[in-house]
């Protein structure tokens, strides 16, 4: 009997499940204690390896043995990241199946060498995949015994057929679905989908078109706008969320979600939805072509959940949401990067272990010289905590290095590197207190140096990070390759600022001033050239002026108090062109008034508000409306109007975060 949601989503699948006999007959032989523990089931997106891992997860709990399944895609694929997934030991009679194998490429001959003999002789495996199984699997003596390689193949016509009965399709219409669908699972049940509705396509060509047409109807037989709302969000995250949906659809997320996870081409895992490959092509396309600018719109909102996500995110988590971001911009130079580096090993870019150092400091020995080598040294020493890897089984694939200035070091005159960038900041844009600059110094890879995926995945993972979580005045990120990176900054729309030899060896030098074009609008910018393809140095009209030193900014804050109630002269404010102006809705004036708000203290806030906000007369007035001496309120707002500076400039270089309209400040990371 069903106990929850997930029992009857269970029984049903089992109840409308159909074919695949052999590969039936050689799990349920496996379960009984036969010879072949080991399943390899393999073949092209949508062909049903999914469907029948879930039926073997009905079969092996109905014969009573513990089931874990594990979705390829949401491990990293290392020997770490696996255990982790697990979760814990194995126990005897475990049934252990994996689905998208392929993902898991690079950890195939640990768990073969290592993990897999090292289980209960009554632990029955599946591996899932689009790939057949290394030769090893197949030619080795001792795994030839225990391992069962089945390829999926198309439905015949007697399958096809049953499942459209089962899908409740009418006999009449079954052999024209069956002949368009041509035996493809994924097809087979899109087409009784879009069968139930009452539409039968007329004629499809081939698969692509066959998913299109499908997928058209499907639109047309949504629930309603949320839903079809829903399905794109689906299309374009790379994983969908009920949190993401909700910022999406609204109160109607429980119901979209439970509408998706129902679609035959969208898989759940742990931590979200995802569609077919082919089905998201086809949808994504398919939604920017019919509503651009709700397509655009769309892209925002995904966009803003996913930096938010990141800013919060401590630990691997954060390296998820990079991803996340990066597969945003999949159209971008950066395209292949995250996607190519799943066949070749782990996609996590982590903190360093100390143990690690050497190994990094010889990485950047053998493609940057040893003069990089020995500052990379002696910069470990003293900034330790700024060092990333990507570890794969084979050991470091590659690691970058982040300088966070200020450092109170001397290394910061004894690296050129250093000293040059430092000098550029000083002449064009000196670093203000409070605030921090960065710089992506050392970066490498361990098979092509700066040209490897890895290292272009370090760096731009560490890089995206710092980024989007610290209050950064300056970023800057030092290049030996120039000719391979610069297209990446030309889409960054990073400048090129510095041009120097060290050692030997060239060193080109990218940057970007944030407080004349602010992350949050470098991140629109990303978002537009995501759809336009665009490339260069951001348009004028995205920078803002100049930053304003401490003591101008206090002298402009007194005078916009003044202003207030004066748009005109408020909008010629110097603040006008600061981080303030877009610090919360409503521009400038909410922005003070909001900060006035949030000061802590009742009787300075009462001050500025009495003299400021809601303004007496006169000084002497507004103090004989809070009864006060003229001397303690002239005390009082002296004060106050300090406090009030102190918090602005918190705003202005990145501290801290205005609420938009809660009561609460939000702090800025500063790295983990």
């Amino acid at each position: 009997m069903a106990t929850n949601l997930g029992d009857l989503l269970d029984s049903a699948r089992h109840e409308n499940f159909v074919g695949r006999r052999q590969e039936l007959a050689g799990f349920d032989a496996a379960l009984a204690g036969g010879a072949c523990r080991i399943m390899f089931v393999h073949g092209p997106g949508g062909i049903g390896k999914t469907t029948l891992l879930l039926e073997f997860r009905n079969r092996s709990r109905a014969a009573g043995r513990p089931v874990v399944l594990l979705e390829g895609r949401e491990i990293d694929p290392s020997p770490d990241g696996f255990r982790a997934a697990l979760g814990g030991p194995v126990p005897a009679g475990t049934v252990l199946l994996v689905d998208e194998y392929e993902q898991l490429a690079p950890v195939d001959g640990w768990l073969r060498q290592e993990f897999v003999p090292a289980l209960p002789a009554d632990v029955v495996i599946v591996l899932a995949g689009r790939d057949p199984p290394t030769a090893v699997w197949r030619t080795d003596p001792g795994w030839r015994r225990v391992v069962a390689i089945h390829r999926l193949d198309h439905f015949d016509p007697a399958d096809s057929s049953e499942l459209l009965a089962r899908a409740g399709i009418a006999p009449e219409v079954r052999p024209r679905l069956v002949t368009l669908g041509r035996g493809h699972p994924l097809a087979m049940a899109l087409l009784a989908d879009t069968a139930a509705t009452g539409t039968v396509p007329d004629r499809l060509a081939d698969l692509p078109d066959l998913v299109s047409a499908l997928l058209e109807s499907l639109l047309r037989g949504a629930p309603g706008d949320p839903h079809v709302a829903g399905l794109a969000t689906c299309a374009k995250a790379w994983l969908t969320t009920e949190d993401l949906l909700r910022e999406v659809v609204g109160t109607d997320a429980p119901a979209v979600w439970a509408w998706l996870e129902q679609r035959p081409f969208v898989s759940r895992g742990t931590r979200g939805l995802w569609p077919h490959d082919l089905a998201r092509e086809v949808l994504d396309a398919e939604f920017e072509r019919r509503s651009p600018d709700r397509y655009k719109a769309l892209h925002r909102i995904i966009h803003n959940h996913v930096v938010a996500g990141l800013r919060a995110a401590t630990g691997l988590e954060r390296q998820l949401l990079a991803q996340h971001l990066t597969f945003l911009h999949r159209h971008s130079p950066l395209t292949s990067v995250f996607y190519t580096l799943r066949t070749q090993g782990s996609a996590a870019v982590v903190p360093a272990r100390p143990d690690e150092h050497e190994a990094a400091v010889a990485l950047i020995e053998r493609f940057d010289g040893p003069a990089d080598a020995e500052l990379l040294r002696a910069w470990l020493a003293e900034q330790p905590a700024t060092l990333s890897v990507v570890r794969t089984t084979g050991g470091l694939a590659a690691t970058a290095y982040h300088v966070m200035h200020p450092t109170g070091s001397g290394l910061e005159e004894r690296d050129p590197v250093v000293a040059a960038v430092l000098a550029h900041v000083a002449r064009e844009g000196p670093v203000r207190p409070g605030e921090q600059v960065d710089i992506a110094r050392f970066f490498t890879g361990a098979r092509e140096g700066h040209r490897d995926l890895y290292a272009v995945l370090a760096g731009s993972v560490s890089s995206l990070v710092e980024w989007v979580s610290r209050p950064l005045a300056w970023s800057f990120v030092v290049i030996t390759d120039a000719g391979f990176w610069g297209p990446f900054f030309e889409y960054l729309a990073f400048g090129t600022l510095l041009d120097l030899d060290v050692g030997g060896v060239r060193h080109v030098v990218y940057g970007n001033d944030w407080r004349r074009f602010p992350v949050d609008t470098w991140l629109d910018l990303m978002n537009e050239r995501e759809h336009s393809g665009g490339t260069g140095p951001p348009p004028t009209s995205l920078l803002r002026p100049p930053p304003l030193d401490r003591a101008r900014f206090a002298a402009a804050v007194r005078s916009a108090l003044s202003d207030l109630h004066r748009p005109d002269r408020l909008a010629a404010s110097p603040l006008a062109g600061t981080a303030l102006a877009g610090a919360v809705p409503g521009g400038l004036r909410a922005c003070l008034d909001g900060a006035i708000a949030l000061l802590r203290d009742e009787p300075l806030r009462r001050v500025l508000n009495r003299t400021f906000v809601r303004p007496a007369p006169t000084q002497e007035a507004a103090a004989e409306v809070l009864g006060l001496p003229f001397s303690t309120y002239r005390r009082h707002l002296a004060k106050a109007c300090d406090q009030l500076t102190d918090l602005l400039w918190a705003v202005e270089i990145g501290e801290i975060r205005l609420p938009a309209g809660g009561h609460r400040l939000t702090t800025d990371r500063s790295g983990d």
